[in-house]
């Protein structure tokens, strides 16, 4: 399922978790943003979490 991506999300963190992600991405052949996407939607469905979607039609 293909989603819009209109959205930024900057974050600033520890070297040790940057290797992390990127030895993460590497394994699963993701790019960094792709994985950290998969973590967050894994957690979200392990944790009861469901995400909002609001469509603004007056763009």
């Amino acid at each position: 399922m293909s989603r819009s991506k209109e959205e930024t999300l900057s974050i600033r963190t520890s070297k040790e978790i940057k290797l992390l992600l990127k030895a993460a991405a590497e394994k699963e052949h993701r790019s960094q943003a792709s994985m950290i996407e998969i973590l967050i939607l894994d957690y979200a469905k392990s944790n009861g979490l469901s995400t909002i979607i609001a469509s603004d039609n007056t763009k």
